[in-house]
C-alpha cells in the first residue's frame, strides 16, 4: 500500500490542528476548512478509488483532472474568504485611526 505516507501526513496534521485549537493559536472556525481538507485526505488515501468512481459519475475522463479542479476551486473560495475578512479589517483599522485623530485633535485643542 503506496498510500501509507498521505495517511501518516493527514494524521499528524490533523493533531497538530486539534493542538493548536488547545493551545489556542487557532480559532475553531478557522480550523474547520482545514479539518475538513484532511479528512477528505485521509479518506482518499485510504480509499484511492473513490475519485476514480466519482469522476466516472460525473462524466470526467481522466480522475485527476477532477483532484486539481476540487482543489483549485477550494483554494479559490479559501482566498475569497480571506480577501473578504482583510477588507473588514482593513475599514475597522481606517475606523480606529480616524477616532484616534479626533481624540488627539481633542487632547491637542484644548
Amino acid at each position: 500500500m503506496n498510500n501509507i505516507p498521505f495517511i501518516v501526513i493527514a494524521v499528524l496534521v490533523i493533531i497538530y490542528i486539534i493542538t493548536s485549537i488547545r493551545k489556542e493559536k487557532l480559532s475553531v472556525t478557522a480550523s474547520c476548512g482545514w479539518l475538513l481538507f484532511c479528512l477528505i485526505t485521509l479518506i482518499l488515501a485510504i480509499f484511492p478509488y473513490i475519485i476514480d468512481w466519482f469522476s466516472q459519475l460525473i462524466g470526467i475522463s481522466y480522475p485527476p483532472t477532477l483532484l486539481l479542479t476540487l482543489c483549485i476551486i477550494i483554494l479559490f473560495i479559501a482566498i475569497f474568504r480571506d480577501n473578504r475578512k482583510i477588507d473588514s479589517l482593513e475599514k475597522k483599522v481606517n475606523d480606529l485611526a480616524e477616532e484616534v485623530n479626533i481624540l488627539k485633535s481633542k487632547k491637542n485643542g484644548k
